[in-house]
């Protein structure tokens, strides 16, 4: 059942898609529709089960789901994958790529593969202070914390 954001325990699971480009306004609109029908369809037999997203910098596609009272199995992540794969196709982007970095110059937020990336940092592009998104993080909690944070805290600092 999808229900909103703030009503999702800090122990929520969480899955990030990035996209390997921004979202124009004319589609973010169609695909929360989309979201919110999946969720809404997401494990409907049962009751107990919750999920939520958020849709930012018109880039990040970010899943919650409770299992705290509800389990997640393996076909109800197979079903969040395929969707995200329908949406791919849709929109022409790329959702599922882990091998990436995003991170913020300035305002906005870049989408580089990691040998690109690698190549900024060896260029003093981007530094130890450049604002990095973990899109492995795994709980509500450390989205809300750690999600967004500064290149010499998170574990791309291996690569300075």
């Amino acid at each position: 059942m999808f229900v909103e954001y703030e009503s999702i325990s800090e122990d929520t699971k969480v899955w990030v898609y990035p996209s390997s480009r921004k979202f124009y306004e004319t589609e973010i609109e169609e695909i929360e529709q989309k979201i919110k029908f999946f969720l809404e369809n997401w494990k409907s037999e049962d009751q107990n089960f919750k999920a939520s997203y958020q849709f930012l910098y018109k880039r990040f596609l970010i899943f919650f789901a409770d299992d705290e009272l509800s389990s997640i199995s393996n076909l109800d992540i197979d079903a969040i994958v395929t969707f995200i794969l329908e949406l791919q196709s849709d929109y022409e982007v790329t959702l599922l790529d882990k091998m990436n970095v995003c991170f913020k110059q300035g305002e906005f937020v870049q989408y580089k593969e990691l040998k690109e990336f690698k190549t900024l940092l060896k260029n003093k592009a981007v530094t130890e202070k450049t604002i990095v998104f973990d899109n492995l993080i795994t709980n509500k909690f450390d989205f809300e914390n750690y999600w967004e944070i500064s290149m010499e805290e998170s574990w791309y600092n291996r690569f300075l």
